[in-house]
């Protein structure tokens, strides 16, 4: 089921969980075709979200602090001059 989160940005949540009291959000901007992620974990404090491509929407909903970390990691060059 899709639920409207802000139906006048055109943000829609495609799914939902808590576990924890940490709350995961997967949404759908409809206006921009993106999707993202948000996290809030009221044990911390800590909140933060990221952009994901629709086909890593769920793996990234899933396992979020997993992609989050990803996306911190630096670029290590392999090309030698």
């Amino acid at each position: 089921m899709f639920m409207s989160t802000r139906p006048q940005l055109g943000i829609r949540e495609l799914d939902h969980r808590t576990n924890d009291r940490i709350d995961v959000r997967l949404l759908w901007n409809s206006h921009t075709n993106h999707v993202f992620v948000t996290v809030e974990n009221e044990r911390s404090g800590e909140s933060f979200a990221f952009t994901v491509a629709a086909a890593d929407a769920l793996d990234a909903f899933h396992h979020p602090y997993a992609h989050r970390a990803r996306d911190l990691l630096p670029t290590i060059s392999t090309h030698t001059a």
